[in-house]
């Protein structure tokens, strides 16, 4: 049979609906497979290797995985994800970072993949200028675009302020991340910044009423501590204060994912709300570097430290750093829960 001129335009509408753009998304396949998880995107990403360069979620709130080349695009389709091609794989964006920490480990600085622009991102406080800037331009430049620079609005630090407070023996306030325990014995877990300043944590600032004693710290690389309470006959509830007079009951834990909502509870701030900007960021503290941190753009303030990241039912990190405030807005670095969860064999409840 002949075909008409209807046949020719559909099967270039065909043609066309299969096209790659560079730096565009791609649009789902006619049979579409069923939307991939956060976490089965991220695992795609890294099975993929040097042909991806992260995932996030899209506007719509679908996964978005950034890939190199048509069959990686595909790939990604048929899993249920977004693809989008982009100009650097894992192994280039990798080789700016490793050359960040070699040159530019300033205190001040702070970075992470950016994988929705396919670059390393570099913020710089207030602090970092003359030399020390010029050091972080050097490296930016070296990276052939891979790079870019943003200034960070005030100071990064450690003393920005779950949970509800927790006092240091002789002085300083925390805030109580998770309770966590490992079979009948109950403990709790927050910022190693924390954690190591003292041995004894109390749940007033008296310090007449003893919550427990540190079992573990690690800061700077980490910023995460553990303390076991000292009255293992009561059980401590396994929630978060919502500072309205209400609790979040925590039920798991899992891994956090550019995009996600999240919210976070502290004692000098309360109850604050955001979303993941990046994973992975590797901060720059003039007290020492931490690797691995969820970086978000909700707002934290000095006491805030080691209070609670979730999002729903589900524990995500403890607060590390940041900059900014609640006033104005900042950005807050998070210690993955679920990195600290394992180190110390506990769970949450």
């Amino acid at each position: 049979m002949r075909p008409t001129r209807s046949t020719f335009r559909r099967a270039a509408t065909l043609v066309a609906a299969g096209t790659l753009v560079a730096g565009g998304l791609i649009g789902a396949p006619a049979q579409a497979a069923p939307a991939a998880s956060p976490d089965a995107a991220a695992t795609l990403a890294e099975r993929l290797g040097d042909r991806a360069a992260g995932a996030y979620a899209g506007a719509n709130g679908k996964m978005v995985v950034a890939v190199t080349d048509a069959l990686a695009a595909r790939q990604v389709a048929a899993a249920g994800a977004t693809p989008k091609i982009v100009k650097r794989g894992a192994a280039e964006l990798n080789r700016a970072t490793a050359d960040l920490e070699r040159t530019a480990k300033i205190a001040g600085t702070a970075w992470w993949t950016d994988p929705a622009t396919n670059q390393v991102v570099v913020s710089v406080d207030s602090t970092v200028t003359g030399a020390k800037l010029e050091r972080v331009k050097a490296a930016a430049a070296r990276a052939g675009g891979a790079v870019r620079i943003e200034a960070e609005a005030g100071v990064l630090s450690t003393r920005i302020s779950g949970g509800q407070a927790i006092y240091a023996q002789g002085g300083g306030r925390c805030s109580l991340g998770f309770n966590v325990r490992a079979g009948s014995t109950y403990y709790f877990i927050t910022a190693g910044h924390c954690t190591n300043i003292a041995a004894n944590w109390y749940s007033n600032s008296g310090q007449t009423a003893l919550l427990g004693s540190r079992s573990g710290t690690s800061f700077p690389g980490n910023d995460y501590g553990i303390v076991r309470y000292s009255n293992q006959s009561t059980v401590q509830p396994g929630n978060v204060s919502l500072y309205n007079g209400s609790f979040r009951d925590i039920t798991g834990s899992g891994n956090a994912y550019v995009g996600q909502s999240v919210q976070r509870s502290g004692s000098t701030t309360g109850l604050r709300s955001g979303s993941v900007t990046a994973l992975n960021a590797t901060v720059n503290y003039a007290e020492g570097s931490v690797s691995g941190l969820i970086r978000t753009n909700v707002c934290a303030e000095p006491g805030d430290s080691g209070g609670s990241l979730f999002s729903g039912g589900t524990a995500l990190g403890l607060t590390s750093g940041g900059s900014g405030n609640c006033r104005t807005g900042g950005t807050t670095f998070f210690q993955p829960v679920t990195e600290v969860l394992s180190r110390y064999g506990v769970a949450v409840y």
